[in-house]
């Protein structure tokens, strides 16, 4: 009884989480939390960092952050030296941080470009780098990235947002069979459309809206919480033999046919 119990707990996991301070990082934070993992959470604002903290510490909860851009390399490197510092272990990597810049391939600037491969996909990879040791070291680590269906399919998402989301798929599956002998797993999560902040402006346009409700099997936006309850299973023990997958959040829409 006490293994089948183990196999659904987070206890005595310690976690990082970026840009965990709104939306799916948010929901993920929290749905690490309910299962025993201490958490810590990065974002850029770091009012909005240490109010959320604040708030979970008068719940008793394991919550720690920093603010840091992660757009930046030298945030980078200083989030990994106060998680070596305040820890000295690691057993889940959640690079959840993304942002997107709407518009047509001809009409992005060089710098535009820069900003969004250095936030989505180069922060990611190198997060991962700093964390191997630390991950290594657990012998039970994992990595989880949250992509998007736009690296899966297009969604007029913007071709940069697509190109960087699909290559953390692929760098996803390498780090899995690379690392595989590190016991560390690596897995991918691609919501589809969900009632987050960056979703919202988009979300906005009736029309839009209806046209992607229209695509979507399941008829609705998805919620955080769903996008979270996906990525903790994917840290848990129950889930020790998976690793190299992108799961799709999308209530249907990557399967849908004529």
């Amino acid at each position: 009884m006490n293994n089948f119990a183990n196999r659904w707990s987070l206890a005595g996991k310690k976690a990082l989480v970026t840009g965990g301070t709104k939306g799916i990082g948010k929901a993920i934070a929290e749905e690490l939390l309910s299962l025993g993992a201490e958490v810590f959470i990065v974002a850029r604002n770091a009012d909005e960092v240490q109010n959320l903290v604040n708030t979970w510490k008068e719940q008793n909860l394991p919550i720690f952050g920093i603010a840091g851009d992660m757009s930046q390399e030298s945030d980078r490197q200083n989030i990994l030296k106060e998680i070596t510092t305040s820890w000295g272990a690691l057993d889940i990597l959640v690079n959840n941080v993304g942002t997107n810049i709407r518009k047509k391939t001809m009409e992005y600037s060089e710098e535009e470009y820069d900003f969004l491969m250095e936030t989505n996909l180069k922060s990611t990879y190198q997060l991962c780098q700093l964390a191997y040791p630390l991950l290594k070291n657990s012998s039970q680590g994992r990595i989880i990235n949250i992509s998007s269906v736009a690296g899966l399919k297009h969604v007029r998402s913007g071709s940069i947002y697509g190109m960087s989301k699909a290559a953390m798929v692929q760098l996803t599956k390498y780090l899995a069979v690379e690392w595989a002998s590190d016991n560390i797993l690596v897995n991918g999560i691609a919501p589809w459309y969900i009632q987050t902040p960056l979703a919202e402006p988009v979300l906005k346009n009736e029309s839009f809206l209806n046209e992607v409700l229209s695509r979507t099997p399941l008829k609705r936006i998805g919620q955080p919480e769903e996008v979270a309850a996906a990525t903790a299973f994917l840290c848990l023990p129950a889930a020790s033999f998976i690793t190299g997958q992108t799961l799709a959040i999308d209530g249907g829409f990557t399967v849908l046919g004529l």
